[in-house]
């Protein structure tokens, strides 16, 4: 038997949508699998399956299409089971788990949205630091190596402090469009990185709060809103675990 790569699991009989090309060169045909309770999105897997950036793009759009007709649980890039039989015993592995994450997961997306500060920002902490400005006016006065490290290091962290704050209001407002939302991993240079579990239906909504809030935090902080994403945040096993949006904001 050859080995089947694995997208995600799905309620059996899930349509593939026409079209739907997943990894490989060339692009192999996506099918569902299994007529239990529990089924799975697979398709042939390469032999040199690697995470190029080709692969990994239709690693997603499989999902997202998928997304499009009922809920997916995904799987993290890379899943290959060496053969049906092993893949049959896997989807009998707690198919009650597997199915409530299914309904938690049925009309609903992944939204993301990351926090990093900006450089503009330091003109105005300046004027309202008195402990940077002295840092700056002794780097001024007697530059090297030691004073312009402290400086650095303190203008590094003012301005990471300074765009949490901005950025707070701007996450509890997107959280109120969420059921759901999960912090995410550490992000070089992000200060702050938290997922979303959106309905469908407020996707667009959930767009222009972004957009808005985007806009007016521009010379204090920069959010980079992703998405509609696969909902891995909220599934996957080990990941810090979503909680409410109303309780993780301080609303419950």
């Amino acid at each position: 038997m050859s080995p089947l790569y694995v997208y995600g699991f799905v309620r059996p009989g899930h349509p593939v949508p026409a079209l739907t090309q997943g990894v490989g060169d060339p692009p192999a045909r996506v099918r569902v699998v299994g007529d239990g309770t529990l089924a799975a999105a697979v398709s042939k897997a390469p032999p040199d399956l690697l995470a190029r950036r080709r692969d990994l793009a239709a690693h997603r759009e499989v999902l997202l299409a998928l997304a499009a007709d009922g809920p997916v649980l995904p799987m993290r890039f890379g899943v290959v089971a060496p053969d049906r039989a092993t893949l049959r015993e896997r989807l009998a592995e707690s198919p009650e788990t597997h199915l409530r994450t299914l309904g938690r997961l049925d009309g609903r997306l992944e939204m993301n949205c990351k926090v990093f500060p900006v450089e503009a920002a330091l003109a105005g902490l300046l004027r309202a630091d008195a402990t940077l400005r002295a840092l700056r006016d002794q780097a001024r006065r007697r530059p090297g190596y030691e004073t312009s490290v402290r400086l650095g290091e303190a203008a590094t962290d003012a301005l990471r402090r300074h765009a949490t704050t901005a950025a707070a209001g701007a996450v509890r407002a997107l959280a109120a469009y969420a059921e759901a939302v999960a912090p995410g991993p550490e992000v070089p240079g992000c200060v702050g990185n938290t997922s979303f579990l959106v309905p469908r239906a407020a996707v667009a909504d959930f767009r222009t709060e972004a957009a808005r809030h985007t806009a007016a935090l521009a010379d204090r902080a920069e959010l980079r809103v992703t998405g509609p994403l696969p909902c891995f945040s909220f599934v996957t096993p080990g990941a810090a675990p979503a909680v409410p949006a109303a309780a993780a904001m301080g609303q419950a």
